[in-house]
């Protein structure tokens, strides 16, 4: 199993951050591989269990999806996921964590774990998350580009 990490610290209030990533109908204006969210299922009142659909762009004009769980919520301040693989043993799991270090400003952690098991691909496995990792990053330091050129967003 794999597992990837970063940190960015965004200059706006953890806040301003969570209301955005709620906003499933904004991550196509920040996270350039996604072509849209559906939520399947909203989950309870605080979002714990929300199942959620990711359509994103793959290589040569092609499609996937992902169906990710959401539990663990803590409102304004982190969740994780599990993204369900048809394929036993290939779930992969991630974390996202806002954490306010003073003034208008929030740390986000985002860590994931993932592993493939599909023999085809396993030798890939590398340079495929190499890539998601960087999309993952890349995203992030949009969303927070996103708030700046939108100072009027609250959610």
């Amino acid at each position: 199993m794999r597992q990837h990490r970063f940190t960015l610290e965004f200059p706006h209030p953890a806040d301003r951050v969570w209301a955005l990533f709620q906003r499933y109908d904004l991550w196509t204006e920040y996270a350039p591989m996604v072509i849209r969210v559906d939520v399947i299922h909203p989950g309870d009142a605080g979002g714990n269990g929300l199942l959620r659909r990711v359509v994103y762009k793959m290589p040569l004009g092609r499609q996937g999806s992902a169906l990710e769980l959401v539990t663990d919520v803590e409102p304004g301040r982190g969740y994780t996921y599990t993204m369900i693989s048809r394929r036993p043993g290939n779930d992969q799991s991630g974390r996202v964590t806002l954490e306010p270090v003073g003034g208008d400003r929030t740390l986000l952690r985002f860590e994931e774990r993932y592993n493939l098991t599909h023999p085809l691909f396993k030798p890939f496995e590398a340079q495929i998350y190499r890539f998601i990792n960087k999309q993952n990053e890349d995203s992030m330091r949009r969303a927070s580009a996103w708030l700046s050129a939108h100072p009027e967003f609250n959610g």
